[in-house]
């Protein structure tokens, strides 16, 4: 194993273990490690969509073992997603997806701020699911552009509005592998896998991480979620915006 498969190894362990624990973060992590080694945005997409198909499937498998997932949420998700992952791969085959990075992380940011608020006063309640399909949209085209995005758009939205952590994150989280699995196959239609072992090791780490991701969602308790899920928001778009504003 070269020096570079190992760290993309290690890379698909912590990124699905905080992804599948949180509902976010493999896809942004996977593709910040891909675009550090030389790998163009749209190659760097189709990769991790593709390895995702893998991670998101064992993780999706853990939440529902472990009944993180409100079904009635996820129908209302899935399709709109799908479709948004289909868009947003044709728009990443022809324009360049750095374009509206900063809207988004900028969003991110504030949603974050929004659910530590929050979590310092927050009880558990039905969030509103008329909005969900749009949502769906929004973050399955913002995941296909960007190379990740889908978890910190969705999960942050509706725990935000007042969704229940452990079922949110049980949803998105199982909810992103139909929507990843149109996504790639949109990607390597247009796009095509430039190079199969990124996407090897990135799946091999992320199977390590996947099965524990539904029993440390359903124990932990829901006030610290909330909290950590809405550090790690602000934690990666301030990340973002540092690296935008470097450039």
């Amino acid at each position: 194993m070269e020096p570079t498969h190992l760290l993309i190894f290690l890379a698909g362990v912590l990124a699905q273990l905080v992804d599948g624990a949180l509902g976010m973060a493999f896809g942004v992590t996977a593709t910040t490690v891909l675009l550090s080694f030389g790998v163009a945005p749209a190659a760097a997409s189709t990769m991790v969509h593709v390895a995702e198909m893998f991670t998101t499937a064992a993780s999706g498998a853990s939440h529902i073992a472990h009944r993180n997932v409100d079904w009635a949420m996820l129908k209302r998700l899935a399709l709109p997603g799908m479709v948004g992952g289909v868009l947003g791969s044709t728009l990443l085959a022809n324009v360049d997806g750095n374009l509206i990075r900063p809207y988004v992380s900028a969003y991110m940011l504030v949603m974050g701020a929004i659910i530590v608020a929050k979590a310092l006063r927050w009880r558990p309640r039905t969030a509103d699911m008329r909005w969900a399909p749009g949502l769906g949209l929004v973050g399955g085209f913002l995941d296909a552009v960007g190379g990740g995005g889908w978890g910190p758009i969705v999960t942050s939205t509706l725990i935000g509005r007042g969704g229940v952590p452990r079922k949110v994150i049980g949803t998105v989280n199982t909810t992103e592998f139909l929507v990843t699995t149109a996504t790639s196959a949109a990607l390597v239609s247009q796009v095509g896998l430039a190079d199969v072992w990124p996407v090897v090791f990135l799946v091999l780490g992320g199977l390590v991480a996947a099965p524990f991701a539904g029993w440390i969602t359903r124990v932990m308790p829901e006030r610290v979620l909330m909290s950590l899920v809405g550090c790690l928001v602000v934690l990666l778009a301030t990340i973002q915006l540092a690296q935008l504003a470097l450039r």
